[in-house]
């Protein structure tokens, strides 16, 4: 997985490699210039250009910035540079750079106040190409003038913009964009060690194509076990995939159960029903309201049905408890929500059986529902759970409102799997799996596509589907978002994503799993340079 920092951890790591390795930190920030140079000169040739203006803050992003001018300027291209502040106010390393600049004859305009905008627009209008070298990882509140006008002007000037670090703007925590005033790039140099807002929606939105520079920090600073948050790659799952004997049996790759459906939602109970088995389970069952039976034997080929007591409105009854409980033992995974329907006999079911299960479950839609509207003790149960929430259903799990969920993904997620004592599968752009010991993976695939209606459906019969082929609650959940997105990356490039629907990522995933066994061509918009 690719470790994921936030900007506190990576404060540490820059003074452990000053410290303890003696690598000075000038050391670091020319290194992390000449990295940004490199982009902004792909940039300019890309664009048949010469010009550059570098927008520098007072930190030690502005130095930054500073050696990228100096790099450029050397290399007999044009460079501006708009110094926010006064040289006065510019410390330590950053001085020393901006010292450099000067006595190289360098330009440097100091913009104080929102009448030097003005200023600045003429700048933009005369570069190629802008370097954004405003604000660092320091970011908690929306930028103040001049720097919000400054920030405004860059959006509007249509020109390419390279990002030092993080787009001005952005939270590097959370990936919030406070009052949407932050710098869209084109493309992000962000050094050491990508930060966790650069992955996050809607931070993520800004950022253009990512590189992660290699400044000098030793990859064995990030392997202890505090960085807990990190992207899953292509390479995570091929170590998680079950390997297939030659003489294997179905009974091999796990026997799932799933409780789904009512009427009007047997589409749902089919789905994830046909997504276990393509996701490589050797038996499932799909337990459903008895009158409903005969929709899914015409629907589901391969899978078995279990006709179950139903109540007056077709939905699932108490009384398939027992015949439940007589068949539970023979079952490696079990997930139980899709289509379920919110009805209050279906809620008691659900509440008698939830403390009798000992296998890995898969809670998702109305089982959320029904746990949330009823506060069930998920904590206290027994068995190892996965719940899938999207951002609405999270909001009622933890009694807050959909706004506050997406605000800050991560934090949501987290709080829910310690609370619940669950790995939570947190739905939407970059989703986020997080696990009690609060352990976080971001999923890189997927795209608007998948926002239709059944995908969810999919998902959990994926995700079942590697819980009873043994995998455990936290890989099991990384894996299935994975081939989850991937299913409906590829078949988004095969159409559109307008055209997506539920049942296409099904049929896609048995190229999905291809892709992961072998070199795999999803690639997420990220390149390491050392």
């Amino acid at each position: 997985m690719l470790k994921l920092v936030t900007a506190a951890q990576m404060r540490e790591l820059d003074r452990r490699t000053i410290e303890e390795v003696g690598l000075p930190g000038i050391v670091l920030m020319e290194r992390a210039g000449l990295a940004a140079a490199a982009a902004v000169r792909e940039l300019l040739q890309a664009a048949g250009g010469r010009q550059v203006c570098v927008l520098a803050g007072k930190g030690n992003n502005g130095g930054d910035g500073f050696v990228v001018a100096r790099h450029l300027a050397q290399e007999g291209y044009g460079v501006q540079v708009l110094l926010f502040g006064s040289p006065a106010e510019v410390r330590g390393d950053a001085r020393t750079n901006l010292d450099i600049w000067r006595r190289l004859g360098g330009s440097l305009t100091e913009i104080a106040s929102v009448d030097q905008l003005a200023t600045v627009e003429t700048a933009l209008g005369w570069a190629d190409v802008l370097v954004d070298a405003l604000l660092g990882t320091g970011l908690s509140s929306a930028p103040r003038e001049p720097l919000a006008g400054a920030i405004h002007r860059i959006n509007r000037s249509g020109k390419p913009v390279v990002a030092v670090d993080v787009p001005s703007g952005l939270d590097s925590d959370t990936g919030a964009v406070y009052e949407g005033c932050c710098v869209r790039a084109t493309r992000t140099v962000t050094f050491g060690a990508a930060k966790i807002g650069l992955m996050v929606y809607p931070g993520a939105d800004y950022v253009g194509h990512l590189t992660i520079a290699d400044i000098g920090i030793p990859a064995s600073f990030l392997e202890p076990a505090e960085f807990r948050v990190a992207l899953t790659t292509a390479e995570d799952l091929r170590s998680l995939r079950p390997a297939r004997r030659p003489e294997a049996h179905k009974g091999d790759f796990g026997r799932v159960l799933i409780l789904a459906g009512s009427p009007g939602f047997t589409g749902a109970a089919i789905l994830a029903g046909r997504a276990a088995m393509r996701a490589g389970s050797g038996l499932v069952t799909v337990g459903v309201p008895a009158s409903l039976n005969p929709i899914l034997e015409s629907g589901l080929l391969e899978a078995m049905t279990l006709p179950l007591p139903e109540t007056p409105e077709q939905t699932l009854s108490p009384a398939a408890l027992d015949p439940l409980l007589n068949r539970l033992g023979r079952f490696d995974a079990v997930a139980i929500g899709p289509g379920l329907s919110q009805q209050d006999q279906t809620a008691a079911l659900l509440r008698d059986l939830l403390p009798r299960l000992h296998q890995p479950t898969v809670l998702d839609a109305d089982a959320l529902n029904l746990v949330a509207r009823d506060r069930f003790p998920l904590a206290d149960l027994a068995a190892p759970l996965v719940l899938t929430p999207h951002p609405g259903e999270m909001a009622r799990l933890l009694q807050r409102s959909a706004s506050d969920i997406q605000a800050n993904r991560l934090a949501a997620a987290r709080e829910a799997a310690e609370r619940f004592q669950a790995v939570v599968v947190l739905k939407g752009a970059r989703t986020v799996i997080a696990a009690p010991d609060g352990q976080v993976a971001l999923n890189p695939t997927g795209n608007p596509g998948l926002a239709s209606g059944g995908t969810g459906d999919v998902l959990t019969g994926i995700l079942a589907s590697l819980l009873g082929q043994g995998l455990s609650t936290f890989d099991a959940a990384v894996g299935a978002t994975y081939l989850h997105g991937l299913a409906g990356d590829l078949a988004v490039a095969a159409g559109s994503p307008a055209a997506l629907i539920a049942s296409d990522l099904i049929e896609w995933l048995p190229r999905a799993w291809r892709e992961v066994e072998g070199p795999a061509i999803h690639q997420f918009c990220c390149s390491l340079r050392s």
